[in-house]
């Protein structure tokens, strides 16, 4: 338990680092809001898919294949426990504030900061496995997420649902998986060049938002403090506990815990402020969800490795 709560702590603190480099650069303004919203979509659009494709770059595994098809399982009951404590503890007479904290609860950073972590810990296969935690992430983001954030069961988009970046990454990445087709040396080298980017650059972005935090007055809200709980340690812990029940692979389950105990996802803030929701209170779980992991993270990924 020491030894893989040093490692985890490690690489934990690693990406801390990298985040203290964004926090700096925030300081100083070599970033603006602008500019980091431009490098979010580069990652969104370019990077996360070239992540996904090249942990896919490799010969079909039977044995890996069905790994594959359990964490996507595994994903989809996550999920729908997320949206189940979501929906019966978050409540508020503000609305757009009760929306905020249970897209923030649902929904983790299982890209910008689970994939950089499930690379550092089990290696490619981390990533391979993280996938389909991503894919299912994007399914229900540009269906569940859309409609409750919107608040117009209207809103879904099946356009958005195939043709999102994760969606696609993912199915470029079957293709090669599955099938005899490889990328050619001209092309994976491009891919690789920029899946290397994936650690860096949203640690950095992360950085950017943690220097926006001026108070902690956020605390005295218990509701608040309840959707940084349920995000950061009760829904990860009791999808680790349905695991273990279920006796699943020890890969599995570590790649599994990275994704769901990840901070709250990046895009919490980014739909809020699209659809007039409370921009403020999603800054504030993104940013303090995020800070609160270097804590969180190791204790609950070291003891998923066990």
């Amino acid at each position: 338990m020491i030894e893989n709560l040093l490692a985890v702590s490690t690489q934990v603190l690693i990406l801390f680092i990298l985040i203290g480099l964004g926090f700096l650069c925030a300081k100083k303004v070599i970033f603006t809001e602008a500019s980091i919203k431009n490098l979010t979509n580069f990652i969104l659009y370019f990077v996360t898919p070239c992540v996904v494709i090249a942990s896919f770059h490799r010969d079909f595994d039977a044995a890996l294949a069905k790994k594959l098809i359990t964490c996507a399982i595994v994903a989809v009951i996550q999920h729908g426990l997320n949206i189940l404590l979501a929906h019966t503890l978050i409540h508020d007479k503000d609305k757009g504030k009760q929306i905020a904290m249970q897209y923030a609860v649902v929904f983790s950073n299982c890209g910008y900061m689970a994939l950089p972590l499930q690379n550092a810990i089990l290696g490619s296969e981390g990533v391979f496995l993280g996938s389909a935690y991503i894919c299912i992430f994007n399914l229900l983001t540009w269906t569940y997420g859309l409609v409750v954030m919107s608040g117009d069961r209207h809103a879904f988009s099946g356009k958005k649902l195939v043709l999102n970046p994760g969606v696609i990454g993912v199915g470029i990445g079957l293709i090669l998986f599955l099938t005899p087709l490889k990328l050619p040396a001209v092309l994976l080298s491009p891919v690789n060049h920029l899946a290397a980017l994936n650690t860096p650059l949203p640690m950095v972005i992360i950085g950017f938002y943690l220097a926006q935090i001026t108070s902690f007055k956020f605390l005295k809200d218990p509701k608040i403090v309840l959707s940084l709980l349920l995000r950061l340690v009760v829904t990860p812990l009791l999808g680790f506990v349905l695991m273990k029940l279920c006796h699943l692979d020890t890969a599995v389950v570590t790649s599994m815990v990275i994704a769901s105990c990840a901070p709250c996802a990046a895009n919490t803030t980014m739909f809020s402020a699209k659809y007039n929701r409370d921009t403020k209170t999603a800054v504030t779980l993104v940013t303090m969800s995020t800070l609160f992991s270097i804590l969180t993270m190791p204790l609950l990924v070291s003891f998923a490795m066990q």
